[in-house]
């Protein structure tokens, strides 16, 4: 490995299964200590970290919800007593699917609680760090967030929302912090969860890409440790779709 990231801090939000454990291991193994978090799951987290120590690497698990502003203000005050934050990945989110008709109000604060206020108060804590310095913000969005799909209505508002968050937060904190965005397409996640996917479902995933096929966490979080490394100083405000070609923007 390059160890790109090392002596740098990191902390990644919904850390503990998915794209966001891809995120965690890949930056742990560019040098990176690590912090991520998690809303349940404690066993499963707690053997996250001690595999990655066990190998030589650091890494924190802390349990919040992101929703939530006094775990949120309690996760930072832990964050500055392990060092000063230079990359933060937010990640943790939810997904519904349901007809629009059937869409309560209760639907919409459950989801939009997560995804979108959880992503607002984790980066307006991780900005303040890292305003007046330096630091790298990754927004994990969603190829939907372009199309819109039937059924996940939802989804995709908060994923769009995101966007604009992402291209705001850029020309507000540049020159010092960069923000960009990345919108994965199908990922082999327990979000898309396969165990349960009739196959015709599965197969009209993978027809939605050019390359024919569901993407691997890995191939997300390689484009994590990009635009947190310094080969991105380059990249503000920009959302990059690993995707497999099924949105070319």
């Amino acid at each position: 490995m390059s160890q790109q990231l090392a002596g740098k801090l990191a902390l990644v939000t919904g850390g503990s299964r998915g794209i966001g454990r891809a995120i965690v291991e890949s930056f742990v193994a560019e040098g990176a200590e690590v912090v991520f978090t998690y809303r349940s799951g404690k066993d499963e987290a707690a053997a996250i970290v001690s595999s990655i120590q066990a190998a030589g690497g650091k890494c924190h698990a802390i349990k919040a919800d992101v929703s939530n502003e006094t775990d949120i203000l309690h996760l930072f005050s832990q964050l500055d007593e392990i060092g000063s934050l230079d990359i933060q990945v937010n990640n943790a989110g939810v997904i519904i699917e349901k007809s629009m008709l059937d869409t309560s109000a209760e639907d919409f604060d459950w989801l939009m609680n997560v995804n979108l206020r959880g992503l607002f108060l984790c980066g307006r804590e991780g900005l303040r760090r890292m305003a007046g310095r330096s630091g790298r913000m990754i927004n994990i969005t969603s190829d939907l967030s372009f199309t819109g799909r039937e059924r996940f209505s939802l989804y995709c508002a908060s994923k769009g929302a995101i966007n604009a968050l992402t291209r705001s937060w850029a020309r507000e904190f540049a020159p010092h912090v960069l923000v960009n965005g990345i919108a994965p397409g199908p990922i082999e996640t327990d979000m898309l969860d396969l165990e349960h996917m009739s196959a015709e479902w599965r197969m009209m995933e993978e027809e939605l890409t050019v390359l024919k096929r569901i993407g691997k966490p890995e191939e997300v979080s390689s484009v994590a440790v990009f635009l947190a490394g310094p080969g991105a100083g380059y990249l503000t405000g920009q959302i990059i779709g690993p995707n497999g070609g099924s949105v070319m923007p």
